[in-house]
């Protein structure tokens, strides 16, 4: 009887798998959370480009199997719970996700910028914007993406910064823990397309990877690279610091794919499972 029992779990499990397999590979009905990224698959050899938020995402090849492709789709994080359904049919459902918020004191120099200051901003800002929307269409990665360094998340995606009991914005990147100086290595294979101290940011590395896909370092004492440089996985970039808008040190890792900041470490996860995912 306890045999039955067990063979029957596995069983389910051997179904419940080909289930979420199956409904992930034929794009018929998926989820996600706001801020996050979801990746669709597809066998198609020309499949039409997938529209959503007045976005046109194109197909482009799996990094792993020839036979596949995959649409990286990135969901603003201020999107409300809703249901969407491609011009494929898939139906897609975002979810509102467990965001928190985050009680931060900083220097009211940083949390009310003056007129100089908040035109510095927006310079720095627009200079960014153009850079992210002039992305590079080739794929510079070619492997499974690490995290710049081995730490204690401080600060997760998501959480609404509240700086000196204002709401500001929310947390675009993931915060670790790392004293001044410590090494910060690059996610993956990129182009260097910002090094320099921002206002906010402090001290930034921007890495450009091809395809509409950004990693962002900020808040570095100094930097190690210079805009233009092709940089490997795993190259040193900067060390961690306190600059920019900060309440202390730490290393505030960002990735931005097609214009929008998504969850670092989902993106990262979801794009790592495309090579494990591989028979």
């Amino acid at each position: 009887m306890k045999l039955e029992r067990f063979c029957l779990r596995i069983l389910l499990c051997v179904f419940v798998a080909y289930g979420i397999l199956n409904a992930l590979e034929t794009n018929e009905s998926l989820s996600v959370e706001n801020g996050k990224t979801i990746i669709l698959t597809t066998t198609d050899k020309n499949p039409q480009p997938v529209h959503l938020h007045k976005k046109t995402y194109q197909w482009i090849s799996h990094p792993q199997d020839a036979n596949k492709k995959i649409a990286i789709l990135s969901i603003p994080y201020y999107t409300n719970p809703s249901k969407i359904v491609l011009d494929d049919g898939t139906e897609i459902e975002i979810l509102q996700g467990n965001y928190k918020k985050e009680k931060i004191q900083v220097s009211q120099q940083k949390a009310k910028p003056n007129a100089k200051n908040q035109e510095r901003i927006k310079k720095e800002r627009d200079e960014a914007n153009k850079i992210y929307s002039n992305y590079g269409t080739k794929r510079l990665w070619d492997s499974a993406f690490e995290l710049p360094m081995k730490s204690v998340i401080t600060s997760p995606y998501g959480s609404a910064r509240v700086f000196n009991g204002e709401i500001k914005s929310y947390h675009g990147g993931t915060d670790f823990r790392a004293n001044v100086g410590t090494k910060i290595y690059a996610s993956n294979r990129g182009r260097v397309v910002i090094a320099k101290d921002r206002f906010l940011a402090g001290g930034s590395v921007v890495l450009d990877h091809g395809e509409g896909i950004f990693s962002m370092y900020y808040h570095c004492s100094e930097l190690k690279v210079q805009v233009g440089q092709i940089v490997e996985k795993g190259d040193l970039v900067a060390l961690s610091g306190a600059t920019g808008r900060v309440s202390g040190p730490h290393l505030h890792f960002g990735i931005l794919v097609r214009g929008v900041q998504v969850d670092p470490l989902d993106f990262v996860a979801q794009i790592n499972n495309l090579f494990s995912d591989v028979q």
